[in-house]
């Protein structure tokens, strides 16, 4: 035997997976346990109806399903395939779905998955049941199919049984025991089982054991509808089980597969029926299997009325048997997969569906084994990734339900989260809501899009509207906020940013550790820098102020950077971090009359010598006490104005009482994303990732390979002579033709790439996207086209920043 002592609980396809891949990769004292018989062990895995469509706005989610195609169609029991590869057809019934299917179409080519447009008449050859007069068209994926999950689950389990690892079937986990904050084993009814690492891999059940570990899992079983039809004449004779494509129908909420001379129809439609993980029947008490529940017939109705007029053919057969089968969702609709903040050694793999199983097995055996996941980025599904209120009961039932409505919606990249909702305020928000502002949310906080007090200025400019799809959820106000910040000055809620307090006499060499800057410089510096994982990979970029000795303020983009902090922090009680986001609030003060508002206000030198760019100092603005920062993500003249959340109104008063005579604007964040991207900035999880490396990502200047060993040194040293790939900066001159992010990039008729983020740039009077392309195509001037539905844009490879490259706005 080889590794730590593993226990796995739960042998669905996620745990065989994980057991398969973590002993290949030589960890073999591995158990896993599962309260039901192997290998159909009751839980979704036993009845799920195996569909595998790799088609998925998040670039990870695609690479996980197509890695579990890869590897299941390599997997056999007996000379029986794991895999039926008879591709994936998703058809539309409406315009607005034909639209989506282009858009679709972008993702999984931007992906690198073949795939293509049918026409009515091809969609009708390919799945000939299907009425060809109610369709508009299809997306056919070649390699989609169907999974046959619970021989998947036997192959996996031979493969790793021969490399040592124990199955044991009929035990239940009563607890998860601890000592000292990590775990040491898994009580089962059987006994006791020593472990260094336990991942919980229970699928619906698996809020009801991370509870055992003292962990809140954010995550709803919901019942789901699966009816099988008696024999359909059109089919009689089909002796094989599968011959035509995996069929969506997403207008109607519904799905389709073969069975032989039957039909399988799986329904989103219906009403959501979340039960409690603590509800679910154990193996022995439920009827057929605990993940099965009585089929409801009258919520069924629509699915079949609809089933029947577009697919014909079913009018001469009747729908047998049905369930209501539970499946995990989440408030994001993204897996669960990381350590418990908490307890060390508690990993979990959680909210996995066939369709992405082999793939996360794959993650969680890089990420245990390595110590992180070099196959894919994580950054979306890691566990750690919420906010407190995001934990909460009822905003986890309310979101969970919410997504399992919106499964096969056309959703909007900008379209607002529902109800709970409002549940984070800045104290400003009075003040926004009294100048009309469009709240969108933003990790939980109403942060404004734009004002509509400021409709009035965009009579006189020059301020395109876009397409039909990129106007939603905008406004020409947006490029009228843009135009006056660069013209006098605005005001910006920042309060959405996460704020992190690191302190303690260890904190500058905490900190000089984890970051690639040097950071614990004079009390006032303000560094932009980089958090790196052991491989080289970003895990964030950051700002990091020192406030006084022993006192830093980091600028942070969310949970996981907290998350990292925490983990790394030394043994000895040198060093806290603490979030103090919730008790501060930011506005941003910026444009080239930005110091005309805020000198008059203080007794302090705001002039460029008495505060330098990038350098800090506190300050009473009138009678508020702030932190001040003289950066700004605009690229103008100013400052980030921090202060408690008590006096946030005040400040917010005593600013634009100064700022309005000048004719200054509050400005929301459409003009902020605009005037970022004119400016070159990046936006961490959105234009770089975990797969991505600082040379790569243009934020190469924020390395000093000079200083003392950091975390992920090493590796970049390897990788900074390697750069085969560059966020690169694209231009677009039609100004209707504004792109929105995750659109293919094409070289002639070759996808080299794919778009992160877009806006109009109302300054520079042009289209902004930044894209990854190889190296070679990231030389300015560059033309190449970005697959927008159906259309192709011309876009040009633009020198960056667009905007003010001498820097000399933001240091005057």
């Amino acid at each position: 035997m080889a590794g730590p002592r593993v226990v796995i609980i739960g042998a669905g396809v996620v745990g065989a997976a994980l057991a398969d891949e973590i002993s290949a990769r030589g960890w073999t004292d591995v158990t896993v346990v599962d309260q039901g018989p192997l290998p159909a062990t009751g839980g979704s895995s036993s009845h799920a109806p195996g569909l595998v469509f790799q088609t998925n706005a998040s670039k990870t989610m695609t690479e996980l399903a197509r890695y579990t195609v890869e590897k299941f169609c390599s997997l056999d029991v007996d000379g029986e395939p794991c895999f039926l590869q008879v591709g994936g057809l998703e058809v539309a019934t409406t315009p607005e779905r034909l639209a989506e299917l282009h858009r679709r179409h972008g993702w999984i080519t931007a992906w690198g998955i073949e795939s293509r447009i049918l026409t009515p008449d091809e969609c009708v050859e390919r799945h000939p049941l299907v009425d060809r007069d109610k369709v508009l068209g299809g997306l056919l994926v070649p390699t989609d199919g169907l999974a046959k999950a619970v021989l998947a689950v036997e192959a996996q389990i031979r493969r790793a049984t021969e490399r040592g690892v124990r199955f044991l079937a009929r035990h239940e986990v009563l607890d998860v025991t601890r000592a000292d904050g990590e775990v040491t084993g898994v009580l089962t009814d059987q006994g006791e089982i020593p472990a260094d690492i336990v991942v919980c891999c229970a699928g619906i059940w698996g809020p009801r054991i991370a509870r055992m570990a003292g962990m809140n899992l954010p995550l709803t079983p919901l019942a789901h509808q699966l009816a099988w039809t008696g024999p359909v004449p059109a089919l009689a004779g089909q002796t094989e089980e599968a011959v035509r494509p995996i069929l969506r129908h997403q207008d109607a909420d519904l799905y389709y597969r073969d069975r032989f001379d039957g039909i399988g129809i799986g329904y989103y439609g219906h009403r959501p029926m979340p039960v409690s993980a603590d509800d679910i029947l154990s193996v022995d008490e439920a009827d057929e299997m605990p993940s099965v529940l009585e089929f409801t017939e009258d919520d069924f109705e629509p699915a079949w009325t609809e089933t029947q007029s577009l697919l014909p053919a079913t009018r001469e057969a009747k729908v047998e048997e049905g369930i209501n089968g539970l499946f995990s969702f989440t408030t994001d609709g993204n897996p669960l997969l990381g350590q418990s903040p908490d307890v060390k050694g508690f990993w979990v793999a959680e909210a996995v569906w066939v369709t992405h199983s082999a793939g996360v097995g794959r993650a969680m055996a890089e990420w245990l084994v390595d110590g992180y996941c070099s196959s894919f980025d994580l950054h979306e599904c890691d566990v750690n990734r919420f906010e407190p209120h995001q934990l909460s009961p009822e905003y986890v039932l309310a979101r969970d339900c919410q997504n399992f409505v919106e499964v096969y919606d056309i959703l909007h990249p900008l379209q607002p989260s529902g109800d709970p909702r409002p549940i984070r305020t800045s104290p400003f928000h009075a003040r926004q809501q009294e100048l009309g502002a469009f709240f969108l949310e933003a990790n939980g906080w109403e942060r404004p899009q734009w004002y509509e007090a400021n409709a009035g200025l965009v009579e006189g400019r020059s301020i395109p509207t876009p397409n039909d799809w990129a106007a939603r959820y905008w406004s020409p106000i947006v490029g009228a906020e843009a135009q006056v910040t660069r013209e006098t000055v605005a005001m910006y809620d920042m309060t959405a940013l996460k704020r992190l307090e690191v302190s303690g006499p260890g904190a500058g060499a905490f900190l000089e550790r984890l970051c690639t800057g040097k950071v614990a410089k004079s009390v006032g510096s303000v560094t932009y820098t980089l958090l790196l994982d052991h491989d080289g990979g970003l895990r964030s970029d950051i700002t990091v102020a020192r406030l006084a000795r022993d006192v830093f303020q980091v600028g942070a983009n969310g949970n996981l950077d907290l998350d990292w902090f925490t983990r790394h922090l030394p043994a000895d009680g040198t060093v806290q971090v603490r979030d103090i986001t919730p008790g501060t609030c930011c506005i941003g003060l910026w444009g080239p009359l930005a110091r005309t508002v805020l000198q008059p206000l203080t007794d302090e030198d705001f002039s460029n010598d008495g505060l330098k760019y990038f350098r800090a100092k506190r300050a009473h603005i009138g009678s508020v006490p702030v932190t001040a920062m003289r950066l700004s993500y605009v690229g103008e003249l100013g400052w980030e104005l921090y202060t408690t959340a008590d006096l946030g109104r005040k400040l917010w008063d005593t600013l634009w009482r100064a700022a309005q005579p000048l004719g200054g604007v509050i400005a929301g964040r459409g003009a902020f994303n605009s005037l970022r991207l004119e400016k070159g900035y990046r936006s961490f999880g959105t234009d770089m990732t975990y797969e991505h490396d600082p040379y790569e990502a243009g934020v190469g200047f924020a390395v000093k390979l000079d200083k003392d060993d950091f975390i992920g040194k090493a590796a970049l040293e390897r990788r900074k002579a390697d750069v085969r790939r560059k966020l690169t900066c694209l231009t677009i001159d039609d100004p209707r033709s504004v792109v929105l992010g995750k659109e293919p990039v094409y070289d002639g008729d070759r996808a080299v790439g794919y778009v992160t983020s877009a806006a109009y740039g109302y300054t520079i009077g042009k289209g902004i996207a930044y894209a990854w392309l190889p190296t070679e195509l990231a030389t300015p001037g560059t033309t190449v086209h970005i697959g927008y539905f159906d259309q192709r844009v011309e876009a040009v490879v633009a020198e960056e920043p667009l905007f003010d490259p001498a820097m000399s706005r933001l240091r005057g």
